[in-house]
């Protein structure tokens, strides 16, 4: 498939979405809502890909919704208003997918940051695994600033990655959140000096992700994300059902041979 709103490679075993829409700092315009949940579906498709790496292109990595496209969502048609306000409901609901795609991933997915990431780029990193940033990165839960509560991701994702007095700051304030601040919180792992080397690092990262067994990753990723939900009691539970189900392969003898002789071991890929 094509799209309109980032560039999409594969090599390696590492999916790598590329906003590119500079000129329009990279705002999440209708054809993004509609592509990013359609690129995932590929993502999840193909059996090879082991890590996906997210970037961006130009000043800002996404200056958030396109407002155009946000003014279209809220005018009237003059009709009942209670049909109006469950119209406006499925449409939120709509702009919810594309980050859920992004969580659900059976693979880990890497955000690599520049320059600005405002409201709904808040919203798409959050729901990666990993987040790098250049020097020059900020942050900003931009919707308190147009009036709105974040309503697509942010504040259900972000509890579980930073502290509720910050959280709370910054949904309130819509302040910049700036990159040595966010990685002293461990929002950000890793702070690289501009946008080339945080992308250079991204696919270093991915490339040894790529390396482990993906059945191991996978399951890995699908515990944490499940425990999320969970008692400690029941994420117990819960890995011991998925080991108890999954470790029948060869992946764990392959990579204790490998071990042992000093060498690196090669797993198959999952399978579609």
């Amino acid at each position: 498939m094509a799209y309109t709103c980032f560039n999409y490679s594969v090599a390696d075993h590492i999916a790598h979405i590329q906003l590119s829409r500079p000129q329009a700092l990279n705002t999440m315009n209708r054809e993004f809502w509609d592509e990013i949940p359609a690129v995932f579906a590929e993502i999840d498709a193909d059996a090879s890909i082991r890590a996906v790496v997210i970037s961006s292109t130009g000043r800002h990595f996404t200056a958030g919704l396109d407002l155009n496209f946000a003014g279209s969502a809220l005018k009237e048609d003059g009709g009942d208003l209670g049909r109006a306000r469950e119209k406006f409901r499925r449409h939120v609901k709509y702009m919810q997918q594309p980050f859920n795609a992004v969580d659900a991933c059976r693979v880990p997915v890497i955000a690599a940051i520049q320059g600005g990431c405002i409201g709904g780029g808040v919203d798409f990193i959050t729901a990666c695994d990993i987040r790098l940033g250049s020097a020059d990165c900020f942050f900003t839960i931009q919707e308190i600033n147009i009036a709105i509560v974040a309503d697509v991701g942010t504040l259900q994702r972000i509890p579980h990655l930073l502290p509720q007095g910050l959280i709370r700051e910054l949904a309130y304030t819509g302040r910049r959140w700036k990159a040595e601040e966010a990685a002293a919180q461990g929002f950000l792992n890793r702070v690289l000096p501009d946008a080339d080397s945080t992308l250079a690092a991204a696919m270093e990262m991915a490339q040894e992700i790529a390396r482990k067994s993906p059945l191991a990753i996978a399951g890995i990723k699908q515990v944490l994300n499940a425990g999320r939900d969970m008692s400690i009691e029941q994420g117990l539970e819960y890995v011991a059902v998925w080991n108890a189900g999954m470790l029948q392969g060869e992946d764990m003898r392959r990579a204790v041979t490998a071990q042992l002789s000093k060498g690196e071991a090669e797993f198959d890929d999952l399978v579609a």
